[in-house]
């Protein structure tokens, strides 16, 4: 899917267009340039979509029909208000605490002067912090199952209903950040669906732990029904990957243009942000992934992650995640 492109700025004029209604476009500067040298990855990639194999689709059929459960119970807490201009973030608290990195990532999301929706998953919904209701625009409680995916449904279905065709910034707890500013990765995103990251592990995919989704409305979201149900969801880790994280890009560039910042190929590379992350981070890259001190800590040294966040003012001296 192509689009007429400016003389200026080789940008979409659509995209532009989008940029100046939602305000982007009137005081933010776009980021200039990306890192193309960096290793085996390749700069500002156009989604194509790569074939996943008979075994994969048999796989997928079998857990749509076997695993598929109703979307988790929610609670509206701060309700959405019409904004051109969105920031969906996914906090994970079971036990209605968060940690010190979710604390920075709400100030500084709170910072860009933007509207700041919050999904926050906990045993029930007087659980939420109040850190989280003082922060936020908008705040909705979901119950813990899930994963992500459900989350970005429930709050991108919400949005499309009460703030319809906003441009959505949708991110989760799973990485440290932002480190920067979001709004000049805004500006510059040239796809109505962009990644950071993508990879080609099982079938070409963007990487769903951060994306912008430009024009969100209720005709955006039943093209993405396959992936974004309003209704369903999955509750297995793999189930989520293989039907909704894998899919997400394939399914949307069926109605839209998708594309991401940087893209490997697991063969040569791997895993982009396990493997390039401090690449990733010198070429402004706005995010370190959490489980590079956890299960895939095996992949960089843990005193180079932790200093990183040291200076970054995401851990202190306690080494609070």
């Amino acid at each position: 899917m192509s689009s007429p492109l400016t003389a200026e700025t080789g940008e979409p004029q659509h995209l532009l267009r989008h940029a100046e209604r939602s305000g982007l476009g009137n005081f933010v500067e776009p980021v200039q340039d990306i890192a193309s040298t960096i290793s085996g990855l390749q700069a500002d990639w156009t989604f194509e979509a790569s074939d996943p194999g008979l075994r994969v689709r048999l796989r997928r059929h079998w857990v749509r029909l076997r695993r598929q459960r109703a979307a988790p119970a929610f609670q509206v807490i701060k309700a959405v208000s019409r904004r051109p201009l969105w920031v969906v973030y996914f906090v994970f608290a079971p036990a209605g605490r968060i940690g010190n990195a979710h604390r920075v990532a709400l100030a500084r999301l709170k910072d860009m002067g933007i509207g700041l929706f919050v999904v926050c998953a906990t045993e029930r919904p007087d659980l939420i912090p109040a850190e989280v209701l003082h922060a936020a625009d908008a705040v909705c409680w979901k119950a813990l199952s899930g994963y992500d995916f459900s989350a970005y449904s429930l709050a991108l279905h919400l949005l499309a209903r009460q703030s319809p065709d906003a441009d959505v910034f949708v991110m989760n707890d799973s990485v440290y950040g932002p480190f920067e500013d979001l709004r000049p990765w805004m500006r510059r995103a040239r796809w109505d669906l962009t990644g950071f990251t993508a990879l080609d592990a099982t079938e070409n995919h963007i990487q769903s732990y951060a994306f912008f989704l430009r024009g969100v409305s209720p005709e955006r979201m039943r093209a993405l029904d396959d992936v974004l149900p309003s209704d369903r969801s999955f509750d297995r880790l793999l189930d989520v990957v293989l039907m909704q994280e894998i899919q997400f890009a394939r399914v949307a560039a069926q109605s839209m243009s998708v594309g991401a910042y940087w893209y490997a190929q697991e063969s040569s590379v791997g895993d982009p942000v396990l493997v390039r992350p401090f690449e990733l981070i010198d070429a402004g890259f706005p995010f370190l992934k959490k489980s590079l001190l956890g299960k895939m800590a095996q992949f960089q040294p843990t005193d180079r992650v932790v200093e990183l966040l040291v200076k970054r003012g995401f851990f202190g001296a306690a080494w609070q995640r």
